[in-house]
């Protein structure tokens, strides 16, 4: 979206995902990403992780509209992350990377946590939302028939629970929202909080 008197905020991210989840629930936007190191930092927990990063990525773009005397919007920034045992399950970077991540996913249950932060100019409000999800056992043919697909190559943890990534999915307790990208209702009360509120006519 373009359109900047039909825009009530701007989302810091590229997300294909991240913008339709803001569109069903009617809120027009545009989008900025941040250019941020995205490292963990040493000890850091997978919680502390997610909601430093979806803050620093809305700051990031709120500053830079600042300064470059754009359109004073509220920014929302996101990041989503998978872990298992504790431990952070980034972006598979070739197919043995992501055969071994389903091989650890496999009939077991891993968290996904999905933080939202909005940048206001009264502040910045954040939230975490802690979604549980249960795999089926897969198989290695299928893990590579999954690369195979073009899906896994860019998502947390290595699928897509919106897209084929689905057969894998047994069970799953929190936000499906979340698991995608951005939690909705966490979404939906950081932007009430802020006065922008949801279900915008013609978003």
């Amino acid at each position: 979206m373009t359109d900047t008197h039909r825009t009530v905020i701007c989302l810091a991210s590229t997300s294909p995902r991240r913008r339709e989840l803001l569109q069903q629930i009617g809120v027009p936007h545009i989008v900025q990403p941040a250019d941020l190191d995205e490292s963990a930092l040493p000890g850091e927990t997978p919680a502390s992780y997610v909601e430093r990063l979806a803050r620093a990525k809305a700051k990031w773009v709120y500053a830079d509209r600042l300064r470059r005397g754009a359109p004073s919007l509220p920014v929302l920034g996101a990041d989503t992350t998978v872990t298992l045992d504790g431990l952070l399950l980034g972006k598979p970077a070739d197919e043995a990377a992501l055969v071994a991540t389903l091989a650890q996913l496999a009939a077991r249950t891993h968290e996904v946590l999905s933080a939202v932060a909005l940048v206001t100019s009264s502040g910045t409000r954040a939230a975490v939302s802690r979604t549980h999800v249960t795999f089926r056992a897969i198989r290695e043919d299928e893990a590579r028939r999954y690369w195979a697909s073009g899906e896994p190559r860019d998502k947390a943890g290595g699928y897509a629970i919106q897209g084929q990534g689905a057969v894998f999915v047994e069970r799953i307790e929190g936000s499906y929202s979340g698991v995608m990208g951005l939690p909705l209702a966490e979404t939906a009360a950081l932007l009430v909080a802020a006065g922008v509120g949801v279900w915008h006519s013609g978003a």
